[in-house]
């Protein structure tokens, strides 16, 4: 699983997109709480949500074309630079009627974050290949998130409690700071043609896209799963409420399922190389609908743990598949647009399985709402074997 990390290369844009994920993850509580604080509006609080979500859905698809023509070393690091700035403005939000700088900074930083993420996820492939490399990249990527969603919530919260919400900030204006010397101190590639033609940009990375059997099959699939993933994790909360006695019982699920995703990477280290993707998609898929069903029929913390956990692990294994066998069927001139793609049909599915979730639950039944996003999760995986190519085993590295 450290394998990639011999190549320095990839050991600095690792640790500069770890930092800066941390600081971003340490305020995943703090920014409702600062915003609730200041205005006691349930609807303003929600918007920091709206915020986040915007930029991906408006701006990515033409992140793909930055990330495709433009120095991607280069792309990343003013990402960063940008990233800080646009937190720095928190600092001045300081009563009800500065609340517009949260919203601003929050919809600069997801921008940002638009930016960076397609260049970092098709320069890991350029550093490190295609190979042994690749897999134990993603899965070093993959613990680091799932380490960073066990850690970085509750620790934000408690230095919120203690320090106050500027000194999140600071941290956070900090995290990106690093992550742009870090990744200054990789080695220059060399430089990209700079295209002006936009649209025919975005149109050859449609061709790419429609010319790969396995990316036009995984593109769907991901955001079904995306969105019932995101229907059942808006209704954990009421759930944890009604069912498992309040919140404290709630933060004991997301840690599980912040460990689970820890082990969910070590285990697909050793998968992602020998098992066709359409296979291990598919039994991944369906093991997270069966562990769904579980959390949500438990009634006490013996099962409901245990739940989480094997939720964090297939889930981590669902997200890590598809964005391998992307990294390797798709030439990397071409990465940064499809990565794009998938990245903004993530965030759109995300948004309407968030608001789907709630509002099937409140027409019908929580448990109804359940059943029909695990139903949903079970089909997509089902429709995974029919629909995704039979992956040579050649291209799976043996």
């Amino acid at each position: 699983m450290l394998e990639a990390l011999k190549v320095r290369d990839f050991r600095l844009l690792w640790i500069g997109r770890t930092v800066s994920l941390l600081g971003s993850w340490l305020l995943v509580i703090a920014i409702p709480a600062h915003v609730y604080a200041l205005t006691g509006s349930l609807l303003a609080t929600g918007l920091t949500l709206v915020a986040e979500y915007l930029p991906p859905l408006l701006f990515g698809p033409f992140a793909g074309v930055v990330a495709d023509r433009w120095d991607r070393r280069r792309v990343m690091i003013t990402a960063d630079l940008f990233r800080a700035a646009a937190v720095a403005l928190m600092l001045f939000a300081t009563a009800g009627h500065s609340l517009w700088l949260v919203y601003a900074a929050l919809i600069a930083e997801s921008t940002g974050a638009v930016l960076f993420r397609p260049a970092a996820q098709a320069q890991v492939p350029a550093i490190v290949g295609t190979g042994r490399g690749l897999s134990s990249a993603n899965s070093l990527n993959a613990a680091v998130d799932g380490t960073v969603r066990l850690v970085a919530p509750p620790l934000g919260a408690v230095i919120l409690t203690f320090a106050g919400f500027q000194t999140l900030i600071w941290i956070d204006v900090a995290s990106y700071l690093v992550s742009a010397v870090a990744i200054a101190s990789t080695r220059r590639t060399t430089a990209r043609a700079v295209s002006k033609r936009v649209l025919a940009d975005l149109a050859g990375g449609w061709k790419v896209l429609r010319g790969l059997p396995i990316a036009r099959a995984l593109l769907p699939l991901t955001a079904v799963f995306l969105m019932a993933n995101a229907s059942l994790s808006a209704l954990l909360v009421p759930f944890g409420i009604r069912q498992l006695g309040g919140s404290e019982q709630i933060g004991l699920v997301v840690s599980a399922l912040g460990a689970g995703f820890l082990l969910g990477a070590v285990v697909i280290r050793g998968l992602v190389d020998r098992v066709r993707p359409r296979l291990l998609l598919a039994a991944s898929q369906l093991a997270t609908a069966v562990a769904f069903l579980v959390l949500f029929s438990s009634t006490s913390l013996v099962v409901a743990l245990p739940a989480g956990v094997a939720i964090g692990v297939f889930g981590s294994m669902t997200l890590v598949t598809p964005q391998t066998a992307l990294q390797r069927a798709v030439p990397n001139e071409a990465l940064g647009r499809i990565s794009a793609v998938f990245l903004t049909a993530e965030a759109l599915a995300t948004l309407i399985g968030a608001l789907a979730g709630p509002l099937l639950a409140q027409a019908v039944s929580l448990s109804a709402a359940v059943v029909v996003a695990c139903v949903v999760t079970a089909g997509g995986a089902l429709a995974g074997l029919a629909v995704m190519p039979r992956v040579a085993q050649a291209e799976c590295v043996v």
